[in-house]
């Protein structure tokens, strides 16, 4: 089977960064769920959500616009590394490669100065960051932003135990506390 024959153009949903964004946190491209409801990470098992809301008040228990609220008054925006892309499916191993064209994060921070850290949300959404974003980083955009390669929240990625990728996001909590009044 061709699986290019049954791929469709996945487009980005818009950024969600407010003023004074310190952490941009990237998936690749949102799923088939998240673009039927038109919320980041809108997959029911989907682990970012819950992991939101056990650092950061802003669990899947509460309306989609309040969650974004609360991560943008904790200095967090999110968006992804894709703009569009083919794909059949929501799986990001299922993306076709050469139609990858990637969001201009390098213009969201130089409009967004605040923004210190980018946390990329899986293997695929950081090696489309390294061929995409990375090489278009001026020097300065470089020395100023830290970079957290974390695990997929994906319910796709169940290799990884939960406790583990939690642990692993965890990193950003502490990064927030270290950098909230810096």
């Amino acid at each position: 089977m061709n699986s290019a024959a049954a791929s469709q153009r996945v487009e980005s949903l818009p950024p969600q960064v407010g003023a004074g964004c310190l952490l941009l946190i990237l998936g690749t491209v949102p799923s088939v769920r998240s673009l039927e409801l038109r919320q980041s990470y809108g997959h029911p098992n989907n682990l970012f959500w819950p992991f939101m809301g056990e650092m950061f008040d802003a669990g899947p228990d509460l309306p989609y616009a309040e969650r974004i609220a609360r991560l943008q008054r904790r200095g967090i925006g999110l968006w992804d590394v894709l703009a569009c892309c083919e794909r059949s499916g929501s799986l990001d191993s299922a993306i076709i490669r050469a139609s990858e064209i990637a969001n201009d994060i390098p213009r969201l921070l130089e409009l967004q100065p605040t923004i210190r850290a980018i946390a990329l949300n899986g293997g695929k959404a950081q090696q489309a960051f390294g061929r995409h974003v990375a090489p278009r980083l001026t020097g300065e955009l470089r020395a100023r932003i830290t970079l957290f390669d974390l695990p997929s929240t994906s319910p796709a990625n169940a290799a990884i135990p939960r406790a583990l990728k939690r642990q692993r996001w965890e990193q950003l909590n502490a990064w927030l506390v270290d950098h909230a009044h810096a």
